[in-house]
């Protein structure tokens, strides 16, 4: 009746590292994107807001 002895920290230690790997893929699908969507984003978000400049109209100041 031999039983295999391990070591309780390095255990908890792994197991840590199991849960924390888990997490990290998580995260990379939830939040990874690549450079050139991040890109395209971005170039969307800046002419939207050119668009928008544009059809401003200046009011001339009452002074």
């Amino acid at each position: 009746m031999a039983a295999d002895i391990i070591n309780l920290r390095q255990a908890r230690k792994a197991k840590a590292r199991v849960e924390k790997e888990k997490t990290a893929d998580q995260n990379r699908v939830s939040f990874g994107r690549t450079k050139a969507e991040k890109q395209l984003t971005k170039a969307l978000n800046d002419k939207a807001e050119r668009a928008l400049d544009q059809g401003k109209l200046d009011r001339p100041e009452k002074g």
